[in-house]
């Protein structure tokens, strides 16, 4: 059974096994972007910079400036660290200074979304980084995982189209920038709110259920959670820990400290999954909303 992985990104990435989903080797930038691209990547790494990944105990033998790209063509400076953790560096201060201020609640107070919120979610349509047929199918079940579970109290209003800019969440294919492995990324919550791009790619030759799979897992990112085995990433044959990533990795009560084989929150996923969530990962909803 071919396994996947998905790798800590402040953005969380998914991508193949043994294939990193590190946007300097994954990224194709486009002819308008590659001299950009390259004077970015060259950027030199401020102290100030450094200083806050180590404070955050994250690697800093990798860190570099790179272009993200948004579901529009338009792009962003931002920095990667660890290969996979993007972020902006305002985001980079404010999660060392929450810190160093000692936030050490469950995700952290800034990184769950408000109690009630309805989540406004579209599924992006438009141009080259248009959700497929198969993919709008796949997130409109992964908008129902959510939405038909008892005892929770956010919700999902899912739409399809182009005007991205007012909503809580978009979800577009990606794959045009990562023409290498499959899967997708996600950031957390903040102020109250849920990281707002979910990026897939390279699924098109996967299932709906898988691709309903991933969109659930890059939604649950977005709305606070980690990976199930972020301690060992068990699932992707590893023995590695991903770290707190300055966001908080404790346990969900009611839930298990060990491995859980079947989490839809786990670090690595097959070409059989079946989308869905386990008991564990509907307590884990429970408990926090």
């Amino acid at each position: 059974m071919r396994k996947f992985k998905i790798g800590l990104m402040g953005m969380f990435a998914l991508s193949l096994v043994f294939v990193s989903c590190s946007k300097d080797e994954n990224e194709a930038p486009t002819t308008d972007n590659a001299d950009l691209t390259a004077d970015v990547s060259q950027k030199k790494i401020p102290k100030k910079v450094k200083d806050a990944v180590i404070k955050l105990n994250l690697n800093s033998d990798y860190i570099k400036y790179d272009t993200f790209h948004f579901p529009d063509g338009t792009t962003e400076e931002r920095l990667y660290i660890e290969k996979d953790l993007v972020l902006t560096e305002d985001q980079l201060f404010a999660m060392a200074d929450a810190a160093e201020e000692g936030d050490g609640r469950q995700y952290s107070t800034d990184n769950l979304v408000s109690q009630g919120r309805t989540i406004s979610i579209i599924g992006f349509t438009g141009g080259s980084q248009a959700l497929s047929s198969k993919e709008q199918t796949a997130l409109q079940y992964a908008v129902n995982n959510y939405n038909n579970l008892s005892g929770v109290s956010i919700s999902f209003d899912l739409s399809f189209g182009t005007n991205y800019q007012d909503k809580d969440m978009v979800v577009y294919n990606n794959t045009v920038n990562n023409p290498s492995g499959a899967g997708g990324s996600a950031g957390f919550p903040s102020n109250g709110y849920p990281y707002k791009f979910v990026q897939i790619y390279g699924l098109s030759g996967y299932s709906t259920n898988v691709n309903e799979h991933v969109i659930t897992h890059e939604i649950g990112h977005s709305v606070g959670f980690r990976h199930t085995d972020w301690f060992s990433r068990q699932s992707c044959g590893q023995n590695s820990n991903e770290g707190d990533g300055g966001v908080g990795a404790n346990h969900i009560d009611g839930t298990p400290t060990g491995y859980d084989p079947t989490s839809i929150m786990l670090a690595c996923f097959s070409s059989s999954e079946d989308g869905e969530f386990n008991n564990n990962d509907i307590i884990a909803l429970q408990e926090l909303y």
